[in-house]
């Protein structure tokens, strides 16, 4: 099928090489503007879907709006047939929503109706959730609300980090965009709606969700170091230091919430409100990303001591 393929960060190179490789016509790749990086911003850096596209010799479009009517020329110029969206990062007008014959579809990394919103792989995390995977869907003018068209799902490990995880997934989504599209394209395809009484939703992630509070059961803020990896990142106050939280464990313990009731090569075990939490690799305000025990060398920590 003549396809239009809308997306942004590496989540989304998978669903578009899958495409490829299914021999499908990508007449054209939309994703973001390149980003000012580097210490002054002087440097652009391409999304990996722009990247992902000029290895294949696809016409890259990368439009500031949608709503002035100059990516919908572009797009009913290119008369795909279908739009696949995968991260894109933006809503679509109703107006680009009608155009191509087939529909528009998306690749979302939650099983809908639970977490529609930006961030479905890290609040999935964040909220203990034991499985999560990937929707295919008919998009529709509301978020994330669109008619389901196929679902796969997947176990959380229990040290996976929302990174990981979305590396998962973005291969397990670009596997059943596949076999969806197929379906589209022979006219099999079937959609069911979404029941809004289990509708969740996944906001954007914030500095604000950072602080570990130790007084929370040791599991909550293992879930909460894995969520916000790679950002925003947990933090914890250590001897007045805030230190970003990379690894962490949560284990058998008892104590004051906040009281060290370990600290050695295998890391700083402290007391939380239900069990405890051992603090394995972290890095503080102004340092290098370590193992604690490394840190512990140069600022020792004596059991008893209070983060």
């Amino acid at each position: 099928m003549r396809i239009l393929f809308m997306g942004t960060p590496e989540f989304a190179v998978p669903s578009l090489e899958a495409l490829i490789q299914a021999g499908h016509q990508i007449c054209g790749v939309f994703c973001q503007p390149d980003k000012p990086v580097g210490r002054h911003q002087n440097q652009l850096q391409a999304p990996p879907v722009k990247e992902c596209a000029l290895s294949h010799n696809i016409p890259v479009f990368q439009p500031t709006k949608l709503r002035d009517g100059t990516a919908l020329a572009q797009i009913q110029a290119l008369e795909p047939e279908l739009i696949v969206v995968a991260a894109y990062g933006r809503l679509l007008p109703k107006e680009i929503l009608d155009c191509p014959p087939k529909g528009c579809i998306n690749v979302h990394s939650s099983l809908l109706p639970k977490y529609r919103g930006a961030a479905p792989i890290n609040w999935a995390i964040l909220n203990g959730e034991r499985e999560t995977g990937v929707t295919i869907m008919y998009m529709a003018e509301a978020l994330d609300a669109g008619d389901i068209i196929a679902q796969a799902a997947t176990p959380i490990e229990p040290n996976e980090t929302a990174g990981e995880l979305t590396a998962r997934l973005a291969q397990i989504g670009g596997e059943l965009l596949a076999q969806t599209v197929e379906t589209i394209r022979k006219g099999t395809v079937q959609r069911k709606t979404q029941d809004e009484a289990l509708v969740s939703l996944a906001p954007m992630l914030s500095k604000e969700l950072s602080p570990l509070n130790f007084e929370d059961p040791a599991q909550t803020l293992h879930d909460q170091v894995r969520g916000l990896l790679p950002w925003p990142t947990a933090t914890a106050m250590i001897k007045g230091t805030r230190c970003k939280i990379y690894a962490t464990r949560a284990e058998e313990g008892a104590g004051l919430p906040g009281t060290v009731l370990a600290a050695g090569n295998d890391g700083i075990l402290v007391a939380c409100g239900q069990g405890a939490l051992r603090i394995m690799e972290l890095q503080p305000d102004g340092g290098k990303r370590m193992m604690a025990g490394a840190y512990l060398q140069g600022h020792p920590i004596r059991v008893g001591e209070m983060l």
